[in-house]
């Protein structure tokens, strides 16, 4: 059985999994990035969380390489370069690591950039030839497809959509700039936006009374879709703010639609609803009522089929050169 190695790093958790070219997953976990950590501590952690997983694979089942989606990751260089969510460095080289000790073929990508691979191959973007994926996880990513190729750029930066700017006198992002809609639309931005709120509404809210550092994106969620009048006003803010920069990308792409996908996305119409709204009301007229906004139905664990979509089109590109 012919597999690949997918690698799904995050600035929270990072998912590893093997997977066959139909997009089923054999085998999978989950771990803690520890982001405050060094990259050398993350990497002797993934190394043995890989040679674990792998142990417990079948003798028939056979790796023909190796899937990384990570923040800032260069599809050209192999590196990580400069991620704001993970402190390892300017310059990582991740692709070469992961080679070094696997003695595998490995393709590295952004992760956003992956997951809209992972949409085309196996998930809902099948048949679709232009669309745009937003991950709204601990930062905001995004990945974008143009007649049905991952558009890269001169530099293999292409498609950083978190960090076009909302307001150059806004919050400060982990980037180093100011007002990135990365520091709004994101597990981060939204809870930044609920302790705003709370400083402004005189209402009772089951997210009173949990600090920063503990509350989720989860938390938030779950509060919204029971009602909590200062999550849904959060989730407002929040949309209203993506969805006019979600206005200005289709004035540069003209896509099919968005996929949302992330931890954000889990929150369902009470995200999508204001959204759609936003976006429409920022529309150019030629594209009002055209571009489709969805939630990716993809479960949470499955972020690894980004990755493995990504090994198989480069194992497949590498077969026909040879």
């Amino acid at each position: 059985m012919n597999t690949v190695l997918a690698i799904d790093i995050g600035g929270t958790y990072t998912k590893i999994g093997v997977v066959t070219e139909e997009g089923e997953i054999l085998i999978s976990k989950v771990f803690n990035t520890r982001s405050k950590d060094s990259f050398d501590s993350f990497f002797q952690e993934l190394v043995t969380e890989v040679n674990l997983l792998t142990s417990k694979l079948d003798q028939d089942c056979k790796i023909l390489g190796i899937g990384v989606g990570a923040p800032n990751a260069n599809s050209y260089t192999g590196n990580v370069e400069n991620p704001p969510n993970l402190k390892w460095g300017k310059r990582i080289p991740l692709a070469k690591s992961i080679k070094d000790s696997f003695e595998l073929p490995v393709f590295i990508a952004n992760d956003a950039n992956a997951a809209a691979l992972g949409e085309l191959k196996f998930g809902m973007a099948q048949g679709m030839r232009n669309f745009v994926v937003l991950t709204l996880g601990t930062g905001l990513g995004s990945g974008i497809i143009v007649n049905g190729d991952l558009l890269l750029g001169e530099h293999a930066l292409a498609a950083e959509i978190g960090h076009v700017n909302v307001d150059p006198n806004g919050r400060q992002c982990n980037c180093g700039l100011q007002g990135c809609l990365e520091a709004y639309a994101s597990v981060t931005g939204i809870k930044r936006t609920v302790f705003g709120l709370m400083a402004k509404m005189r209402v009772d809210s089951s997210l009173q009374g949990v600090s920063f550092d503990d509350l989720t994106g989860e938390t938030i969620t779950n509060a919204a879709l029971k009602g909590d009048e200062l999550a849904l006003k959060a989730f407002d803010v929040t949309a209203a703010i993506l969805g006019r920069k979600m206005a200005d990308t289709v004035a540069h792409l003209d896509p099919e639609a968005f996929i949302l996908t992330g931890g954000l996305s889990k929150a369902g119409e009470v995200l999508l609803k204001p959204v759609v709204a936003s976006m429409e009301k920022n529309l150019f007229i030629a594209y009002k009522g055209k571009i489709k906004v969805l939630i990716s139905e993809a479960p949470r664990e499955s972020t690894i089929l980004g990755p493995a979509a990504l090994a198989f089109k480069n194992l497949k590109t590498l077969a026909i050169q040879t």
